[in-house]
């Protein structure tokens, strides 16, 4: 899909963690993109029919890209940079009442 570009420096990479897992990712591009090109797809679950979901506009329209970052609920992953350290969850359909009712 997307392909990073190749031979950046170490210093243009940051680390995110994406449910878990760790990512090495190009600095100063947003989130969205950023998962993009490490192939982190789809980016959401539909609540309901649990359809894939993907980034479409990338400039904040669509809705499409909305994640976890950093414990902060339905970030537009498109409108956000890429920071080192962040922590992001994807996510995966409708959450439970027990999680949103214990938190």
């Amino acid at each position: 899909m997307f392909e990073p570009m190749a031979g950046l420096a170490a210093e243009h990479l940051i680390m995110i963690q994406v449910d878990g897992r760790s990512l090495q990712v190009r600095k100063g591009i947003s989130l969205a993109m950023a998962l993009m090109e490490a192939n982190v797809v789809p980016l959401r679950r539909t609540a309901l029919s649990q359809a894939p979901r993907s980034p479409l506009c990338l400039m904040g329209v669509c809705f499409e890209c909305l994640c976890e970052v950093d414990g902060r609920q339905n970030v537009q992953a498109c409108m956000v940079e890429a920071a080192d350290g962040m922590s992001v969850r994807l996510a995966n359909g409708a959450r439970r009442m027990e999680a949103i009712r214990d938190a």
